[in-house]
């Protein structure tokens, strides 16, 4: 495959997926594989992320043009062996394999996203953050501290806010419509930003919500 013109974004993203890996296998070298998670353990967080960066892979690779099987990202249940080495490098392994078929497929190329985007980039930049969350998980859950690189902080909020106005965020249509109501509003301010950065105003006034970045 002839490898795209770079781009400095789209590849940030990729290096930042293998990044957040590293510190998140980092975070519970020697812990125990049944240590608590909400609603999970360290196992079934390693699984659910190594295979959501497979299944995103997947749809890179091929350049899916339509729904793509989630299965390997919901089927968490850990087997009988498993030890958390073996699965840190599992996930460090898929980590590099998505990083690598990002950067090779390039931003730009049409394929199947599950929200608006269509585009690997889209992919890049969800499972950067999707890999951000959940070393948070793993981090707290074994005590660590976890501490997070401003600029990626603030992208991070940035695409939770756009994901925040999508119908697709709530567990359902009655959910997003309990938040709906005459001149309601949210603003969300980081305090840590950059002057002239960091501002979000979300219009929950009616559908379609509505995010503004300040």
């Amino acid at each position: 495959m002839t490898r795209p013109s770079p781009s400095p974004v789209h590849d940030r993203y990729a290096a930042r997926i293998v990044d957040q890996t590293a510190q998140l296998t980092s975070a519970v070298e020697g812990a125990d594989a049944t240590a608590p998670v909400p609603g999970w353990t360290l196992a079934h967080l390693l699984r659910h992320v190594g295979g959501a960066h497979r299944w995103a892979e997947t749809v890179v690779r091929t350049q899916a043009t339509e729904p793509v099987s989630d299965e390997q990202v919901n089927d968490v249940t850990p087997d009988a062996d498993d030890d958390l080495a073996a699965l840190a490098a599992w996930l460090t392994e898929g980590a590099a394999l998505l990083a690598d078929t990002l950067r090779a497929t390039g931003p730009d190329v049409p394929v199947w996203t599950v929200a608006p985007g269509g585009t690997p980039h889209f992919w890049a930049r969800r499972m950067t953050y999707e890999t951000v969350v959940h070393r948070f998980d793993a981090t707290a859950a074994v005590g660590g501290t976890f501490i997070l690189d401003a600029d990626v902080a603030l992208d991070g909020l940035d695409e939770w806010v756009e994901f925040s106005t999508l119908p697709q965020a709530y567990e359902s249509d009655s959910a997003r419509h309990e938040l709906l109501g005459p001149d309601r509003t949210l603003y969300i301010h980081a305090t840590d930003a950059p002057e002239a950065t960091g501002e979000w105003l979300i219009d929950i006034t009616d559908e379609p919500m509505i995010a503004s970045v300040g």
